[in-house]
């Protein structure tokens, strides 16, 4: 039923053809149609594409080409993490809200650093959240937007991936030294204030 009423939304708009469907109708049938982002999946993914490999000398394991003589080498793999949250005066309660209950959720992946900004970082209040934790969402913050500030503070420390929770309100930041990843609410998704090759993922709240 679902492909059924895709394709003949899609026959209607290529000819444009709905007749007396409203505007707001028309809206909602072509939201209903349009194939939803499985954010979870994005993140996930996106994670796991910033893991690093960290070597350290174990005795538990023997040495390929040394066996018995020199110590083996253990691999762990940990993701550094950095998410800013914007929390200028743009980004209204409900989205801020929306962002804290994504990052609940992000807990259930990993551990990450929380970096909140306006038109700067407060690092006062930059805190490691770690995996499994539950949190409430708070505004620390309520100036404008400049993305370059969490980029800067982001491209100085050791991560390997960036997560922005933003409304895209602002002008193009410098570039990033890690992955950066974008995550707005689906009217700003559509309508940024910047074009980026990056990936940007609409959240709903």
């Amino acid at each position: 039923l679902r492909e059924t009423l895709k394709e003949a939304a899609k026959d209607a708009s290529r000819s444009n053809s709905w007749g007396s469907v409203t505007s707001s109708v028309r809206k909602e049938i072509m939201d209903r149609v349009t194939a939803k982002i499985n954010w979870r999946s994005v993140l996930r993914y996106f994670v796991k594409t910033c893991v690093r490999a960290e070597r350290r000398s174990t005795v538990r394991r023997i040495n390929k080409r040394y066996p018995y003589i020199h110590p083996g080498k253990k691999v762990t793999r940990t993701p550094r993490i950095a998410v800013s949250i914007d929390q200028s005066g743009s980004v209204s309660d409900s989205m801020l809200s929306a962002f804290f209950a994504e990052l609940n959720n992000l807990a259930g992946i990993c551990t990450f650093t929380v970096i909140p900004f306006d038109t700067e970082v407060a690092e006062d209040k930059v805190f490691e959240w770690k995996k499994g934790q539950k949190k409430k969402w708070e505004r620390v913050l309520m100036g404008g937007t400049d993305f370059d500030a969490p980029t800067k503070y982001v491209n100085k420390g050791k991560f390997d991936g960036h997560i922005v929770l933003t409304d895209m309100c602002a002008p193009k930041p410098v570039s990033s030294k890690c992955q950066r990843m974008w995550m707005t609410d689906s009217h700003n998704a559509r309508n940024p204030y910047f074009k980026t090759q990056e990936r940007v993922i609409p959240i709903d709240h």
